[in-house]
């Protein structure tokens, strides 16, 4: 491994996570409407579906780009859904004056997770930036597989 490429991926990715986007955004409206105990469980959930998702990036990254129109398709779609069951619950609920319940900790999770994987701007940037710091001139040791 080449510390020195590792060493700059890291510096450069924690700074373009810090960068506003979806995950920052629902982390400060969790961690306002909340508390930091609700908004550092949303961060666990996105920190876990990042990892995962530069991992399956890192060693699928060629059946990414063959298939990523197919994955962008179903990713709108099941956002369009979403969004439209969002709209019903809201339909449904509406002129109610029970107060809900905040969400456990688990919900606060699974939607950092969630949030995480299903951003497409984050799946273009890694698919895009992660091959620049990839020395080709690395071999994997045979004795090692």
């Amino acid at each position: 491994m080449n510390w020195e490429l590792f060493a700059a991926f890291l510096l450069i990715t924690a700074i373009l996570v810090i960068t506003p986007g979806p995950i920052v955004t629902l982390v400060i409206a969790t961690g306002a409407s909340q508390g930091t105990r609700a908004a550092l469980t949303t961060v666990a959930g996105t920190t876990l579906g990042n990892a995962i998702l530069l991992a399956a990036i890192a060693f699928g990254l060629s059946w990414v780009l063959k298939n990523a129109a197919t994955l962008f398709e179903i990713l709108r779609w099941v956002g369009a859904a979403y969004l439209i069951w969002l709209g019903i619950q809201a339909w449904r609920h509406a002129g109610g004056n029970d107060a809900a319940a905040p969400p456990s900790g688990r919900v606060h999770f699974w939607r950092g997770f969630a949030v995480a994987l299903s951003n497409p701007k984050t799946i273009a940037f890694f698919t895009a930036f992660l091959p620049q710091f990839v020395d080709p001139t690395l071999r994997s040791n045979p004795s090692l597989s």
